[in-house]
């Protein structure tokens, strides 16, 4: 019997940080822009006082409410949303501080970040416009975009486990195949 590799710190430490090298995921932020990112600035900050912040770039995560088609480019109207590892915008959008308009001066189709799309966009600061939302005022902070990730769409998709493999139970009452009340 052959007896198993023994593993040394030094060797372990490698196998470790090969992993993790490979887990670290592409950037959001371009190496160009990566200097000029404001750190410390929060969403909260920015949206109580967005004139005073003007010129600065941030990070700011969220999911897509419209994109408007404008001669200016594309307005998208996002609803901030912390992100959770690799800038990506986490699924609860309760954890949500407000909502921030971003503009895109290049062409951008709004069918292509249709609502509901998660964003993590790298942006300049412009300031603030104000506009309705539903009955009331709201002032929005607005962005330039610099850079702009769109994340995949999560599916979320029953789980069938044995033993139903398919969304059909056999109903003891009934004596046939019926639908699986939790489908469709």
């Amino acid at each position: 019997m052959v007896a198993p590799p023994r593993w040394t710190s030094s060797s372990l430490w490698l196998v470790v940080t090969a992993l993790l090298s490979g887990c670290a995921g592409e950037s959001v932020v371009p190496s160009s822009l990566e200097t000029e990112i404001d750190r410390t600035l929060t969403f909260s900050q920015l949206k109580e006082s967005p004139h005073s912040y003007k010129g600065r770039h941030l990070v700011l995560s969220g999911e897509i409410l419209t994109a408007k088609l404008l001669q200016a480019g594309t307005r998208l109207e996002v609803l901030q949303i912390p992100e959770e590892h690799l800038k990506e915008a986490s699924l609860d959008r309760t954890k949500s501080q407000g909502r921030f308009m971003a503009l895109q001066r290049e062409f951008l189709d709004p069918a292509t970040v249709p609502p509901g799309t998660r964003v993590t966009i790298v942006g300049e600061v412009t300031g603030s416009t104000t506009l309705r939302l539903d009955e009331s005022e709201y002032t929005y902070p607005t962005l330039e975009i610099k850079n702009l990730k769109v994340w995949p769409r999560v599916e979320m998709r029953p789980h069938w486990s044995y033993p139903h493999y398919v969304p059909y139970y056999w109903g003891p009452f009934w004596g046939r195949w019926r639908p699986y009340p939790y489908c469709c």
